[in-house]
């Protein structure tokens, strides 16, 4: 994601104070700094910071607040209120490419504007983020290459303006203990100085067995070297060990009509001595320079990298008895990223018509270092309803210099919004971007598995007829990065090509007083990825197009003071098309794993008899979802709810913040694409600012 220099961020932001956001949780969520002040602003990449309103794609901005008040763990509780973003991964689970966005998988996360690979499972550690964003649909002229589904972008936490510290202890059923530590200041002359430390950890075994063993740090800091000069910093890291985690499910075996019999005894579903280890690292530093009234420099420098270290169980279902061939999966994989940019923003005008432009360049460098010995293996057999004797007993090695690759990109990129008067907006922008895959194989000599040069646009027009309301029609393209076949196709390690995809949206944004309102119409296509079975072997291929036609809606009222409403919708027709004549039975199906419906009830209530006291609670329905592209076997619709309250006091001077949530409350039962459901679970915390 670009950074935009904090003179034209502070613009925008002061531009959006003239909205009138509902902070309802779960629609378009206006964003709040520490220092409290309101920032109804959208990271677009190229296109820079600007209001939500002006922002001609559907955004969902979720706060460091709103995630403590739910105290998610997982992107699938941090976007449970949105319709559009789905995850099929349960809490204390590896997220192995769990998360859509518009039935879409998502691959392209970033932290402060920083590319991060999460390839082979994990989350970013949520303890240091102020905020997190998805930006849906199509990325390729804000962001460059990239999957169709959309972005997932964190921002850590920033110094705030006033001294803070806050410690906060928490507890998650089974026997998860957790703590947190929030400090900030400034200091030297005239406060010219800011830090921001989070320290947390986490350890003990949650619901569904898994052993759960985490350690955060994340450091961020500013320095204004002079009123038109700043630098900034920030690095999180952290180390993770999930022990016992219950098995990742493929249903591509499986041959019986209906499922088997859903089952939340974890402990038949584990294999003892299983782990995921993983170690994330995100580093970003950055100059912005205001060299002029109205325009500024970025420089940004970024680092991230991700070891993986798997001892992972996986498990073919087979029939309705629940029987499965069982698979142990040992990997090694280190994933890093280096990414420089610097981008110039500023306005002028050209008689009646006011310009905002950004140019940038931009360069990438994401190397994959995948294990020497990696082993995918039928190793056991059993019954989810059986406990699981087997263990592993092979040597692992997990050393990482078996299969490199290296894929390079450099862009540059110019976007021009024109101001046609007060009420309509223009947008025009075009990235160019150079790119390679090399697939080195141990030899560094070897030629690079292909290299192209990619030009994609974006078009945009708004109409306000309000200040705060907007509507809007866009188009995008997007160049898809070359993949790696995982360890379980027949044809594992093969280099699928570089794709281009395509996205219509047409969009309403209202943001005023007591009513929230967002709505968009869009159609993406994407060349599709579908497994072939030939003889007794499965192959990954490129094979036709997948188009996602549908309509998102998500509202939020305020009926009272103390009476929050909000409601949301995804109507998807997801369907494969133009296959080729050997997979002609896959025409108009349903990809593997695009529920069609998803829906979203949530409310806020302050107890008026209680000073501080909130509930807050959530239903949400997702839809039925093909488990393979062939459509024979669908998994159940569900409906997940979950509640929760925040109390607000004062204790010897001190405030004092008391949260407790209970989720999946009905302890509903259901399959998930990769997973068993997540059975009712709970947390407590509280939280002292000193």
């Amino acid at each position: 994601m670009a950074a935009l220099g904090w003179s034209a961020t502070a613009r925008a932001e002061e531009a959006a104070a003239d909205e009138a956001p509902n902070t309802v949780s779960g629609v378009v969520i206006t964003a709040r700094s520490a220092d409290g002040s309101q920032r109804s602003v959208a990271d677009n990449g190229a296109l820079g910071a600007r209001s939500l309103l002006d922002t001609p794609y559907s955004v969902t901005v979720v706060t460091a607040d709103d995630i403590e008040k739910r105290q998610a763990t997982s992107i699938g509780q941090v976007f449970i209120n949105d319709p559009a973003v789905f995850s099929s991964a349960p809490s204390a689970t590896v997220n192995w490419w769990g998360t859509q966005i518009r039935g879409l998988g998502v691959r392209n996360y970033y932290v402060d504007n920083v590319p991060l690979l999460l390839y082979w499972g994990g989350d970013f550690p949520l303890e240091g983020v102020e905020s997190v964003q998805a930006l849906k649909g199509l990325t390729g002229f804000m962001y460059g290459f990239g999957a169709p589904g959309g972005v997932i972008a964190y921002r850590t936490k920033r110094p705030t303006a006033e001294p803070l510290l806050s410690t906060e202890v928490g507890y998650r059923t089974d026997t998860v203990l957790r703590g947190h530590v929030d400090a900030s200041d400034r200091v030297g002359p005239e406060g010219r100085l800011g830090y921001r430390v989070n320290l947390a950890a986490e350890k003990g075994d949650a619901y569904n067995g898994a052993g759960v063993n985490r350690l955060v740090g994340s450091l961020a800091v500013d320095y204004e070297i002079s009123p038109t000069l700043r630098w900034r910093a920030s690095l999180t890291s952290e180390t993770s060990n999930l022990k016992n985690e219950p098995f990742v499910f493929y249903w591509s075996s499986y041959r019986d009509a209906k499922l088997p019999r859903v089952t939340y005894d974890y402990d038949n579903l584990i294999v003892d001595g299983s782990y995921y280890k993983a170690d994330t690292l995100a580093l970003a530093t950055g100059l912005t320079w205001a060299f002029a009234e109205g325009w500024s420099a970025d420089l940004t420098y970024g680092y991230t990298r991700k070891k993986h270290r798997s001892n992972k169980m996986f498990a073919d279902l087979l029939n309705a008895a629940g029987d499965y061939q069982g698979h142990v999966y040992n990997f090694a994989e280190t994933d890093e990223n280096n990414f420089t940019q610097l981008m110039v923003t500023g306005a002028f005008a050209t008689g009646p018509i006011r310009h905002e432009i950004v140019v940038g360049a931009a360069y990438q460098n994401a190397a994959a270092d995948f294990g020497a010995n990696s082993y995918w293996g039928d190793d056991f057999t059993g019954n989810i309803h059986r406990p699981q004797p087997f263990r592993n007993t092979r040597p692992i090695d997990y050393s990482t210099d078996g299969w490199p690759s290296d894929e390079r990109q450099g862009a540059v990129f110019v976007s021009d919004t024109l101001h046609l008067g007060e009420r309509w907006q223009a947008i025009l922008g075009l990235r160019q971007t150079r790119y390679a895959l090399a697939d080195l194989d141990g030899d560094p000599t070897k030629a690079s598995a292909y290299k192209t040069t990619a030009t994609t646009p974006t078009v945009a027009v708004i109409y306000k007829p309000a200040d705060y309301a907007s509507i809007y029609a866009s188009y995008a393209e997007s160049l898809e990065g070359g993949s790696r076949v995982g360890d379980r196709y027949a044809n594992a390690g093969e280099i699928l090509k570089a794709t281009v995809s395509k996205q219509y949206e047409l969009g309403f944004k209202h943001q005023h007083e007591a009513l929230s309102l967002t709505a968009a119409l869009f159609r993406i296509e994407r060349v599709a990825n579908v497994d072939q079975q030939v003889g007794g072997d499965l192959f990954l291929r490129q094979d036709g197009l997948t188009r996602y036609d549908g309509l998102e809606f998500s509202a939020a009222y305020r009926v009272t003071e103390a009476l929050r409403l909000g409601a949301g919708a995804l109507f998807l027709d997801p369907r494969l098309k133009d296959v080729s004549d050997d997979q002609r039975a896959l025409e108009g199906n349903i990809p593997n794993g695009a529920a069609r419906r998803q829906y979203v009830f949530n409310a806020e209530y302050a107890v008026p008899a209680i000073e501080g006291l909130s509930l807050h609670g959530v239903v949400r329905y997702s839809g039925d979802m093909p488990t393979t592209d062939q459509n024979v076997l669908f998994l159940p619709a569900r409906t997940v709810v979950n509640v929760g309250f925040r109390y607000d006091t004062e204790i010897a001077g001190r405030g004092v913040t008391f949260t407790g949530n209970l989720n999946n409350l009905l302890n509903e039962k259901y399959w998930d694409l990769t997973n068993i459901g997540e059975g009712v679970n709970g947390s407590l915390s509280v939280k002292v600012r000193w």
